[in-house]
């Protein structure tokens, strides 16, 4: 039989099959020195916020030295705090006062590019052709007489030419932006700098880490290279695509997960893989590996039951396969707000990026149901967290706050905005807005000197301490949820239940917990069983439209 010790240690081993966990965007949550920018002391200060909310991690963005090429994901240094955000002094007192609060640490790690001001890369730039200190990157002769073309004809996923060059001539690649350099993965010292990174995190008390792109990070550049359209026509699903998601990334995870498993409990990771495949994307979701992979799959989602019980089927056969759990998501920093997204009209099978087409055309308001949106994105997150594995919540999102799409050009910070990228529309900008703390002051609470991305006035009502005090706000609701998702928790595993409808989703989870979604615009009866909590008001055993109800049978 284990011992006591030896159960709470594996409990404590495996926090993130089940947990909660929100993002915080660190320039945008909190403000505690009055300069319009978000840190770190501004997190600390908001520590009972975060535990009266009921989550069990927060993951930050990056907080790294930047010159925010790309809202922090262009990092300078990687076992630092950028000045403006704070010091590692301020890390730590974050760190302890989550841990204090029985709140876990998840920081951002961007493996794939670095910065085009990291100390390596200032090396190569300096030290010319053929030297050592360019093979830590992936830097290439460009094409025509001079050298005067960039190497291939590929786009940047931000828009624009992939390869950049430098004052001698030569290109380097640059799959975002040029101030976001590749890291070349074959070459030793950037995988050895890259485990000193974790540990560094990980000796500060850093409980796991989420990666960005993390399929990007290996490369196969021989002499030819193909061109754009033959690039269009490679297999992205065999492990061998030349510039993702190669089969050959998972020796760098395993190297990874033994830096993890010399602590106790063994560190934690989730992998933002945008892969073709279930199968594909199981392999960062290896015990070997990363542990942990994102499904995005509910971020393309109408607000549609059918849909909605094929991805949440599908997400956990694959999840059965590889000993890892689901990751249920509807909003983060790089997409439309679901508020919003489920006031707009369904996408209907268009694979066009939700909500761009309505923030491209400057946020119409007789477009969007902002009401029934909100109503909506209700009733998924009730549904969502009722879920087996793991819920990634993103700030604003427990205020109801939806998108801020009229932002003025001269305000943007986004890279896909100035560079043109058609599939963001006008950027990110919309979901990174600072959050409305309060209803009054200069930038609703944020901080005494402003908000570095304008607030509109509508914040005034979604703010925090408002919905505080009012017993339906959508910030109880998530009080709620997350308090009694807590205590009904069981075993990772649900059971249909036939209601008869195909417009309404019935499921059990072990403990005689029953969830019931009204996804049609009729309402419905409730199955017998005490209601424990409801997105909308409920009176009687008439379940309304466009709601989720939890019960006790």
């Amino acid at each position: 039989m284990p011992t006591a010790l030896q159960t709470a240690t594996a409990l404590d081993a495996d926090w993130w099959r089940q947990a909660a966990v929100y993002q915080i965007y660190p320039r945008s949550f909190a403000d505690a020195n009055g300069d319009g920018i978000g840190d770190l002391k501004g997190v600390t200060s908001r520590v009972p916020y975060l535990k009266a909310l009921g989550i069990d991690a927060v993951w930050l963005s990056p907080f790294y030295p930047s010159a925010l090429a790309d809202g922090g994901y262009d990092v300078d240094d990687y076992r630092d705090v950028d000045p403006k955000i704070g010091t590692l002094e301020d890390f730590d007192e974050m760190t302890a006062a989550l841990h204090q609060a029985r709140i876990k640490v998840i920081v951002d790690i961007v493996p794939n590019h670095s910065s085009d001001r990291h100390t390596w890369f200032l090396e190569a730039v300096a030290a010319g052709r053929g030297s050592a200190a360019r093979e830590r990157f992936h830097f290439r002769e460009g094409r025509g007489a001079q050298g005067e073309l960039p190497p291939t004809d590929w786009t940047a996923s931000f828009g624009g030419p992939r390869w950049t060059r430098v004052a001698d001539g030569q290109w380097y690649l640059n799959t975002f932006t040029p101030e976001q350099p590749d890291w070349n993965w074959d070459h030793p010292e950037v995988r050895e700098d890259f485990l000193r990174t974790l540990r560094f995190w990980s000796d500060r008390g850093v409980d796991g880490f989420r990666v960005d792109v993390a399929n990007l990070l290996v490369k196969d550049l021989p002499e030819q290279l193909p061109s754009k359209d033959e690039l269009a026509q490679l297999d992205r699903t065999s492990g061998t695509h030349p510039l993702m998601d190669r089969d050959e990334v998972h020796e760098i995870y395993r190297e990874w997960r033994k830096v993890f498993n010399e602590y106790d409990p063994p560190r934690f990771a989730v992998a933002e893989a945008w892969v073709e495949t279930a199968e594909r994307r199981a392999k960062y979701a290896s015990p070997e590996g990363l542990g942990q992979a994102f499904s995005f799959d509910l971020l393309v989602a109408d607000f549609e039951a059918g849909q909605f019980r094929s991805i949440i089927e599908q997400n956990l056969e694959q999840v059965r396969a590889t000993g890892s759990t689901s990751t249920w998501v509807f909003s983060n920093h790089d997409v439309t707000r679901h508020a919003t997204r489920y006031g707009l009209p369904p996408l209907a099978g268009r694979t066009v990026k939700q909500g761009v087409e309505w923030v491209k055309a400057g946020g119409p308001g007789a477009a969007l149901d902002r009401q029934g949106g909100l109503r909506r994105a209700r009733a998924a997150t009730l549904l969502m967290l009722a879920l087996p594995g793991s819920a990634y919540l993103y700030q604003g999102e427990e205020l109801g706050l939806h998108e801020v799409a009229q932002i003025p050009a001269e305000s943007r910070q986004d890279p896909s905005f100035f560079r043109g990228a058609e599939w963001d529309g006008l950027g990110r900008d919309g979901c990174r807005v600072p959050l409305p703390w309060t209803p009054q002051g200069s930038s609703f609470g944020f901080g005494a000197g402003g908000a570095h991305l304008p607030q509109p006035d509508w914040f005034a009502e979604y703010a925090a301490s408002t919905q505080e005090e009012a017993a339906g706000s959508t910030l109880n609701l998530y009080r709620q949820a997350l308090a009694l998702r807590h205590e009904l928790q069981g075993a990772e595993e649900l059971e249909w239940q036939d209601t008869g409808n195909d417009q309404v989703l019935a499921f059990t989870r072990p403990g005689g917990w029953l969830s019931v979604t009204n996804f049609g615009n009729a309402p419905v009866q409730l199955p017998d069983g005490e209601l424990l909590l409801a997105s909308q008001p409920v009176h009687g055993r008439t379940l309304p439209a466009h709601t989720t109800a939890w019960l006790r049978a």
